[in-house]
């Protein structure tokens, strides 16, 4: 029933538009009742993301059996499921991402769907780094490469309309953070800018704020760290910033 709904949704929101697709429509189009559409869904945007919740509990136990001996290896290949799950079908994959591009409601709930990935790639690192200091705020910054990254190399793969192998333009954005984090801390901490201060503010170290290669516009990813309970308008704010609208 959750896979017919969400079909019938996706098809009305192609025909008609998002914002003209009522619940009274998709469940028309569904031969059922809105009682059944709330218990698969809280709201229309649901419907347009109908596999994150799978994705993200399979996430959740593969991180859950990783071994611990490469937690950067472990949260990369955990982005990986998400891939998976978008080149599983990628004809409604490319549809859901222009469609998202089109209605700016669904661009702020698709960044919340993403924050959801990342907090769950952080707190496995937070396991593994402690959940205090440096810790803390290593395996926040990770696991915000770890998403920026996999999402560069997935735009590009939807931008195409699917062509390709998605995995190639993946793997290789995951292997630009492994290289920059799949180190002891001591050793990445050598790594720091000649001439920073010991007592200045937590320095973090080989952090890929702006890496060049694939993406929009000028070919750069921007990885962008906000302190914990910033309003989400000001994240998007800020994100819009700094990519630029179309």
């Amino acid at each position: 029933m959750r896979e017919v709904l969400a079909q019938a949704a996706f098809q009305l929101f192609l025909e008609r538009g998002f914002e003209r697709t009522t619940v009274d429509d998709i469940v028309a189009r569904a031969g059922v009742g809105r009682r059944s559409f709330f218990r698969y869904f809280p709201s229309k945007e649901d419907a347009v993301f109908p596999d994150h919740e799978r994705c993200l509990a399979e996430m959740t136990e593969f991180l859950a059996a990783a071994d611990g001996s490469d937690p950067v290896g472990a949260v990369s290949d955990a982005a990986r499921i998400v891939l998976r799950m978008y080149a599983a079908n990628p004809e409604f994959s490319v549809q859901r991402y222009r469609l998202t591009r089109e209605v700016p409601g669904l661009r702020t709930y698709e960044l919340s769907v993403v924050r959801r990935y990342e907090q769950t790639l952080a707190g496995h690192l937070r396991s593994r780094f402690g959940e205090d200091g440096d810790g803390a705020l290593r395996a926040e910054v990770i696991a915000a490469s770890v998403v920026a990254a996999h999402n560069n190399g997935l735009r590009l793969w939807l931008r195409s309309g699917g062509e390709g192998d998605p995995e190639a333009a993946v793997d290789h954005a995951l292997a630009l953070v492994r290289e920059a984090w799949g180190r002891p801390a001591a050793s990445a901490a050598s790594t720091a800018p000649a001439g920073s201060e010991a007592s200045s503010a937590p320095v973090v170290p080989g952090v890929p704020f702006a890496v060049s290669g694939g993406g929009d516009g000028d070919g750069e990813v921007v990885v962008m760290v906000a302190r914990k309970g910033t309003p989400m308008w000001r994240v998007v704010q800020q994100i819009e910033a700094a990519v630029g609208e179309n």
